[in-house]
């Protein structure tokens, strides 16, 4: 068995030698530790990617309800043709205006006409030719107060800047804003919470890779000694000792290991491209684990934790359920703003063309304004309440998944720090049994060659070896997934 060891040892020894020799050769394998792993996986992960762009755009959210706190200015411009012109006065009063003077010397040389017959010829001509001239400017003056009353507004063109100031909103400004604080924060939270998620299976893929690796090795090893053990048999046989029959049954458990160990390679290349998947690489590239080659893969102490020191505060799933506790909060006290009054300053400058601030001029004016605005909601037939009322419904139910979240993750961290110490007396017990089936094969290799054990004895001693080497695999992988699992569980698998 010592024999078998060195055997090992030395195959080991060369394997890493080989490691190193790769690199001078036409194929190179990457050797990758747990850490890099990790990294690249945070790297290339999609849901990550996904995640870190929620929360840039929760970020840009919250300065987006910051601006809300601050003046908006707006500008506006338009051009207007119509078909007709708007007209402050009617066909009538036009016409009245227009013809003003010929209207009024109409009635002047009525009412005149009994003095003017006494009066000479010359003067009935010149007083005639005076009310024509009167006549005459009055049609004028008329015909200007048409044309002033003109809108010509055929063509209008006109623009405005506003400036609107928020003074009270009855709170919803205020809760928008921390609203867009906690989706930051959510976004944060939920990205943690898929980091740890992607570190808890990447570790799960690289220890699966390990243990297949190190069964790898423990197949061969085994694969070694059933057929040394056909080898001694076939000798016998040889010799008339044992018969054709025994030499079959150590046959077919050389056919067993071989079988065995086709299966563990299989595995462990299905295992490695899933790993290569998961961290980016292409699934076909040839890596090799850092922890492979270890013969022994001790536990951490500084991740073992007793009952009486748990805290799963860390817990980015508790952070988030937190998070939609005071979200729903915040809804709350926005939907009661709108029982409430808004306050708004606004102030700007209007332009217009054609413009009324000198009656009725084709070119641009404009006016300066300032003004306050209130609204006060009077009566929305309870609309406001039962809003208010469900959205204190959905804080009660946020309050109460946190509750039950809370509990299940104290027993699921209880649960993996049981897993821990039970990992840990398996691990022992293994490392015990190892030892006692080396001294068993031992002996019965020492039996057989001296003469005083069957080759059963020996197929037997070797299973039991065998068994015995694959639980000490597992019981150390099982320790590394178990303390995985409670840094997870706790929140601090970083």
């Amino acid at each position: 068995m010592n024999k078998k060891k060195k055997r090992t040892v030395m195959a080991r020894v060369i394997g890493l030698g080989l490691l190193v020799l790769l690199p001078m050769s036409g194929e190179c394998q990457r050797v990758l530790t747990l850490d890099s792993c990790r990294a690249m996986a945070l790297r290339n992960n999609k849901q990550m990617g996904v995640a870190k762009m929620k929360q840039e755009v929760n970020a840009n959210l919250r300065k987006s309800a910051r601006t809300a706190y601050l003046p908006k200015v707006n500008a506006v411009g338009g051009y207007l043709w119509m078909s007709r012109e708007m007209s402050i006065l009617n066909d009538d009063q036009k016409e009245a205006l227009s013809n003003m003077g010929t209207n009024t010397t109409v009635k002047l040389q009525d009412a005149l006409a009994p003095l003017a017959s006494a009066l000479p010829a010359a003067t009935q001509q010149k007083m005639a030719g005076d009310l024509a001239a009167f006549g005459g400017a009055l049609n004028q003056v008329g015909a200007g107060i048409v044309d002033g009353f003109r809108t010509d507004t055929r063509n209008m063109m006109g623009g405005a800047v506003t400036v609107t100031q928020p003074v009270f909103m009855g709170g919803a400004l205020v809760a928008a804003n921390k609203m867009a604080d906690i989706n930051e924060e959510m976004a944060a939270n939920s990205l943690e919470m898929k980091k740890q998620n992607t570190l808890y299976n990447i570790d799960q893929v690289y220890w699966q890779v390990v243990s297949l690796r190190h069964k790898q090795t423990l197949a061969e090893s085994y694969v070694e000694l059933v057929k040394k053990l056909k080898t001694d048999v076939q000798k016998m046989i040889d010799q008339g000792v044992s018969t054709k029959g025994d030499g079959l049954s150590v046959g077919v458990r050389v056919n067993e290991a071989e079988m065995a160990l086709t299966q563990v390679q299989d595995g462990l290349a299905l295992s490695k491209m899933l790993l290569c998947q998961l961290i980016g690489l292409d699934e076909d590239e040839a890596i090799t684990l850092a922890d492979e080659e270890n013969e022994s893969l001790p536990s951490n102490p500084n991740t073992l934790s007793t009952p009486s020191n748990l805290n799963y505060d860390n817990r980015p799933e508790l952070k988030v359920l937190q998070n939609t506790v005071d979200l729903s909060k915040q809804t709350t006290n926005a939907l009661k703003a709108g029982n409430l009054p808004t306050v708004l300053l606004t102030g700007g400058y209007m332009v217009s063309n054609p413009n009324t601030f000198n009656g009725f001029e084709k070119k641009f004016g404009g006016v300066w304004n300032v003004g306050v605005v209130v609204r006060v909601p009077v009566w929305n037939w309870g609309d406001v309440k039962y809003k208010v009322r469900a959205s204190k419904g959905a804080t009660a139910m946020a309050n109460l998944e946190l509750d039950d979240a809370r509990e299940m993750i104290s027993l699921q961290v209880r649960q993996s720090n049981f897993k821990v110490k039970e990992a840990q007396k398996k691990l022992t017990m293994a490392q015990s049994n190892v030892a006692n089936a080396d001294e068993n094969l031992r002996m019965a290799n020492l039996a057989f060659k001296e003469g005083t054990a069957s080759f059963t004895t020996v197929m037997e001693a070797q299973t039991a070896w065998n068994a015995a080497q694959s639980q000490l695999i597992d019981a150390e992988i099982g320790v590394k997934l178990s303390e995985v699992e409670l840094q997870k569980a706790l929140g601090t698998l970083q």
